[in-house]
């Protein structure tokens, strides 16, 4: 994959990896999502990153290609998948709470869509920054206090309930304010994004609605031009989740 000169994929390859199928009518929410993260994530030549609960989607991995990943994950089921075969990535069945690491080892620590499943996230975070090396990288994304499901009123014959939905993806809690994962963190973030806007909520809510599959794909095709639209001039402020980054003091 195309990195740039500090070991993180280029804007253009990242978002051309999109796991998800249909990736610029259904698979939309995601792209945005890694949009997100890219604007985020510093340019930097991370050499082991600890990617927590990263499941089978391999995210880090095409983030920063070049760097040793090790994904902590407790599905054992994932560690069968492509990603998670990949050269150069460990995959590691185990707690997010109790990280089998030693203390200040890895170059950075990726949390995507992950606090929001964890009933101690307190103990979550506190071992994300236990094993970050000072000067390291801690990257979270997470639905933010805007996100609700679905976004607007008219979907809800077409959508499932907000508590159905998490439910089904085993949410424990709606999201954070960006203030509140500062104080949990104990350090103010140094650079945060966010996305899914009331503009490109739509196509996510299409994509997770009761509709057949083929009527889901239609829909998200119908509103496809007006999502691009949207999120080609978004300002990464206005959306209903959020990824942000905090550096460890390096004293």
């Amino acid at each position: 994959m195309e990195t740039s000169a500090g070991g993180r994929a280029s804007r253009r390859a990242f978002l051309r990896a999109n796991p998800f199928p249909h990736p610029l009518t259904a698979g939309f929410f995601y792209r945005e999502k890694m949009r997100a993260i890219h604007r985020v994530a510093p340019d930097r030549p991370f050499r082991l990153i600890l990617e927590m609960g990263g499941g089978r989607s391999g995210l880090t991995g095409l983030l920063y290609p070049g760097a040793r990943i090790v994904n902590l994950e407790r599905d054992r089921t994932y560690g069968a998948t492509a990603p998670n075969r990949r050269r150069g990535l460990s995959f590691v069945c185990g707690d997010v709470t109790a990280v089998p690491l030693r203390t200040e080892s890895v170059d950075a620590v990726t949390l995507f869509d992950v606090l929001e499943h964890v009933r101690d996230d307190a103990a979550v975070l506190r071992e994300a920054l236990r094993v970050v090396r000072p000067g390291g990288t801690l990257l979270v994304s997470a639905p933010n206090e805007g996100w609700r499901f679905p976004y607007h009123g008219v979907m809800q014959p077409l959508c499932p309930s907000a508590a159905a939905i998490m439910a089904d993806w085993g949410h424990v809690r709606s999201g954070y304010a960006l203030a509140e994962l500062d104080r949990m963190v104990s350090l103010p973030h140094v650079v945060a994004s966010s996305f899914c806007t009331p503009w490109t909520a739509v196509s996510h809510d299409l994509a997770f609605s009761r509709l057949p599959g083929a009527l889901r794909l239609l829909g998200c095709a119908a509103v496809a031009p007006v999502v691009w639209v949207a999120a080609l001039f978004d300002d990464g402020r206005r959306g209903t989740e959020t990824v942000a980054a905090w550096i460890k003091p390096s004293v």
